[in-house]
């Protein structure tokens, strides 16, 4: 009546939590009980593995078998458990080798038929296993994901047929190759923006400092335009950052064909996201979209538009560069440092401003629709850039701008000055700069001081400032910011919008 053990993981944010499957067969009424606080789907694994085993020809025995998943007190969600309770159930029945199971952890769905299908979370999986010095068994569409961990043995089998016969000696499952690289989507390049050249700059300056930005113009101004070819000026991912990436998109499903992340990932929720949609939560507290566009960018479009509660929600991960999901049983963290650009109408109508087209309601309808963004969080965006119309003229004659290409040249010649300076105990852009080391010309401390003092700028908006300056002079390949970079940056610093004239 000795108990089978078989390693797995449960998932707490991004980090794998240990659970061991324990599986005893003892004397008794047949019974086939899961045990240990599983979810309804871990629940249902019991009727799952029952028909694999039985299209393999197997039978469970007339007896009470009691699977456990140690420790009892934290919940077990998802069918990845499906793989690992077959797995003790065997070498509980003396089908397989514990002795050779215990150099494993597994995680896997089974179908009806015994095949295995993919499941979320397989890359941290992977690298907590190495980490415990144990082999990882996972479906064999996921062994390339499962690779990039680095040393250790995986096997990636197609269904629970083959596993046992790799066991048993009669086939021989190979190691897969680690997946590759995902192919990165060719993105509209930015010489097609003609004209706007202020927006072109606040946009450059945004990518080579991961700075927050906001654009603000009426419809068809090309606010969206410019925001989907900031991520085409941005550098790839550095090994680190891809890897934290790839497990953030493992753990959510979204690692397509395991292949890793070395792109920042660029995200456009709708604008009737709810908070837990931005955030991370829901019944399996899953990353949200702050989590996902982690070292990437989060567009939101039409700003007003999104509910209050889920902008005020962006406070605490713009800042952090995380987000807690709460739970009763526990508390989830994701990683979450992300640059968040906007883009929004003066007013509901969209042309405040313009005497033949704004609303009977001007200027008091601006005020309403630029009030929906609280001050707190204007005050975490680094730059406000107001985006005019391009006349037809100037958009029929103008010639092209500078390409993407051109400009992230300068972009990833600035990050490389950012991450050299900041060495190792900085962040890898100035966006996470302590204000404090920051490099001023007593000229250029003297302007932020008094503008500081004049603009009512918290400390907060003063180190942004800093920081936006600190940029600038990164672009101009300047060791020190001069006062001509906190005169731009205090340019582009939010101020509420008025009425022209």
């Amino acid at each position: 009546m000795s108990v089978a053990r078989v390693q797995t993981f449960a998932f707490a944010g991004i980090e794998a939590v240990p659970v061991e499957v324990q599986v005893q067969i003892s004397n008794g009424l047949p019974a086939l009980l899961v045990v240990g606080l599983p979810d309804k789907a871990v629940g249902e694994a019991r009727e799952r593995m029952r028909a694999a085993l039985t299209a393999m020809g197997l039978a469970l025995p007339p007896r009470r078998v009691l699977i456990n998943l140690a420790p009892a007190d934290l919940l077990k969600e998802g069918s990845h458990f499906d793989l690992p309770i077959a797995l003790g159930v065997l070498a509980a029945m003396d089908v397989l080798e514990r002795e050779e199971l215990a150099g494993f952890a597994a995680l896997g769905e089974l179908s009806l038929d015994g095949a295995l299908n993919p499941v979320s979370g397989v890359l941290p999986a992977a690298i907590a296993a190495a980490g415990r010095e144990l082999g990882l068994i996972c479906p064999a569409a996921q062994g390339g994901e499962a690779a990039w961990a680095g040393q250790l043995a995986v096997l990636a089998a197609p269904d629970l047929l083959s596993l046992i016969n790799h066991f048993r000696g009669s086939q021989l499952l190979s190691p897969p190759a680690p997946a590759g690289v995902a192919d990165a989507p060719p993105g509209p390049d930015l010489a097609d923006v003609k004209g706007m050249e202020t927006a072109r700059r606040a946009v450059e300056i945004a990518a080579a400092g991961r700075h927050n930005l906001l654009l603000v113009g009426p419809p068809g101004a090309g606010k969206s335009m410019l925001a989907a070819r900031l991520p085409g000026l941005l550098p790839d991912l550095t090994p680190m950052e891809a890897l934290e990436v790839s497990m953030i998109h493992s753990v959510a499903g979204m690692l397509d064909g395991g292949r890793l992340v070395m792109r920042p990932p660029y995200r456009e929720p709708h604008h009737s996201a709810s908070p837990a949609a931005l955030t991370g939560g829901g019944q399996r507290a899953r990353p949200g979209e702050v989590s996902l566009a982690h070292r990437g960018v989060l567009f939101l479009d039409e700003l007003p538009e999104f509910p209050r509660p889920a902008l005020e929600a962006l406070r605490q991960p713009v800042e952090a560069g995380r987000t807690t999901v709460a739970r009763a049983t526990a508390h989830i963290t994701y990683p979450a440092r992300f640059q968040l650009v906007a883009a929004m109408n003066p007013c509901r109508c969209g042309h405040l401003g313009e005497a033949a087209r704004e609303c009977g309601r001007a200027p008091r309808c601006g005020e309403e629709y630029q009030g929906r963004i609280s001050g707190p969080l204007l005050d975490r965006i680094d730059l406000v850039v107001e985006v005019q119309p391009v006349s037809p003229t100037e958009l029929s004659r103008a010639p092209p701008g500078e390409s993407s290409g051109t400009v992230a040249a300068r972009v990833a010649r600035a990050r490389a000055v950012q991450r050299e300076r900041a060495g190792t105990a900085g962040g890898p852009s100035n966006a996470e700069a302590d204000g404090g080391a920051i490099a001023l010309a007593p000229e250029a401390r003297q302007l932020a001081e008094q503008a500081a003092e004049k603009l009512q700028l918290s400390a907060r908006g003063f180190t942004r400032v800093l920081r936006v300056g600190r940029t600038i002079a990164d672009l101009a390949g300047s060791p020190i910011v001069r006062r001509s970079d906190i005169a731009e940056a205090l340019a582009y610093r939010h101020r509420r919008l008025r009425r022209p004239g």
